[in-house]
């Protein structure tokens, strides 16, 4: 059973990014926010990949907390809903050779309000003979303005991709960007946003008192997520610039 109608096929293909509300029932929700505090607590040692995404040398505590390949360590992630269901969209938006490349789990602590800056996904990768790439953004907590829900520049996709540089100490990469002529997605839990891997995003910092949890997965051919590896690209090691 398809899960997309051509509308929403459509509008992913001219605009960049899909909005899907209610991936996840409310059971399913309750599920992963327990085991991402279990992540979050350290009752799940995820250290070898655990970083802050702001790249601050603070050692007061995570502004930005990303765990990647939370799968390996919980391989039961694979079986749940989130994972299963996220894969077969992104199938129907790029084709059936389309597999899990990464996932991983992005946290904005409580006042925080540290940004996500502007910047492509796609900047962070090798360059492949077969580009097709989405992500997919689902929300664990309710995502709006004040606690730093993403923002995407629709059709972005469709340009080249921008020059990127590196933030702080190992931190996220940037590059040029404006609210002004983007859209704000505002999301409750269990929703989710797919984009392409060109479209241009970012996020306020989290201005609340109540965490900013989510869970993403990225997906691409099997056979690039072959080349990937080959060159030892596994999504877990150093972020930087590709050439």
């Amino acid at each position: 059973m398809k899960l997309l109608s051509k509308q929403q096929k459509t509008f992913f293909e001219e605009e960049g990014f899909l909005v899907i509300d209610n991936l996840l029932n409310e059971a399913e929700v309750i599920y992963y926010k327990s085991l991402y505090d279990s992540f979050l607590d350290n009752k799940i040692d995820a250290s070898r990949y655990r970083s802050d995404l702001s790249g601050s040398d603070e050692t007061t505590g995570e502004n930005i907390t990303q765990i990647m390949v939370p799968s390996k360590l919980v391989p039961e992630l694979l079986k749940k809903a989130l994972h299963i269901k996220t894969l077969k969209i992104a199938q129907e938006l790029m084709g059936d050779d389309i597999a899990l490349d990464f996932d991983m789990l992005i946290n904005k602590a409580p006042n925080t309000k540290t940004i996500t800056p502007w910047h492509q996904d796609a900047a962070y990768w090798i360059d492949m003979a077969d580009k097709r790439a989405v992500s997919c953004w689902v929300a664990i907590d309710r995502a709006y303005k004040e606690n730093g829900c993403m923002w995407y520049t629709p059709k972005s996709h469709l340009s080249k991709i921008l020059q990127h540089e590196q933030t702080g100490n190992k931190g996220a990469l940037k590059c040029a960007g404006s609210e002004d002529n983007s859209i704000c997605i505002e999301l409750s839990p269990g929703a989710c946003v797919f984009h392409h891997g060109n479209t241009l995003h970012y996020s306020r910092g989290n201005s609340t008192e109540d965490n900013r949890r989510a869970i993403i997965t990225n997906f691409r051919p099997k056979s690039m997520i072959a080349f990937e590896r080959s060159k030892g690209i596994d999504h877990t090691g150093e972020r930087k610039v590709k050439p």
